[in-house]
């Protein structure tokens, strides 16, 4: 446990690192997309894309980081309104969806990666696959902070028994 505790730290500074980066990449580029526009009447034919591309790069590590930061939507008033048992087998049954869910979205995510590897993008002439790399990489990161909290979850649970 504690050393998916220290990669997952690893990993989820990196992604807040990163999604800094895109943010302030997005920050600077459409300011400049917009003077270049209105005022020069000139568009650059890069900056749409970098803004597009740092967007999703940024949604799929932000979505990591917020994921850790209990930043997701959840329905904690239910599992305060039922039993004990009831309220973990909720529990159980949600970490369940939520590796299968991520499991077919890096699935997917790779398999969109892998297909689009050839494939260039229209103004920078990169390989498609770097931005659909975002998709798999950030479900991953999503999958194990699902695992550090469902092993947490475990453990939490058998201590509870052992008391009883």
């Amino acid at each position: 446990m504690q050393f998916l505790q220290t990669i997952n730290a690893i990993l989820l500074k990196a992604a807040s690192w990163g999604t800094i980066l895109f943010m302030a990449v997005i920050a600077i580029v459409i300011p400049y997309e917009v003077f270049g526009r209105y005022v020069l009447e000139r568009m650059s034919t890069w900056s749409g894309e970098v803004a597009t591309y740092s967007l999703v790069w940024a949604t799929m590590l932000g979505a990591a980081v917020g994921l850790k930061k209990g930043y997701q939507v959840g329905m904690v008033a239910v599992l305060e309104i039922v039993p004990p048992r009831v309220a973990r087998l909720i529990q159980g049954a949600g970490f369940l969806f939520m590796f299968f869910f991520l499991g077919l979205m890096i699935f997917f995510g790779t398999d969109q990666t892998l297909f689009n590897a050839a494939q260039r993008s229209p103004a920078m002439q990169i390989p498609m696959c770097y931005p659909y790399a975002a998709l798999p990489l950030g479900f991953f990161l999503m999958f194990l902070i699902t695992l550090e909290d469902f092993v947490q979850f475990v453990r939490k649970g058998r201590g509870k028994e052992d008391q009883a």
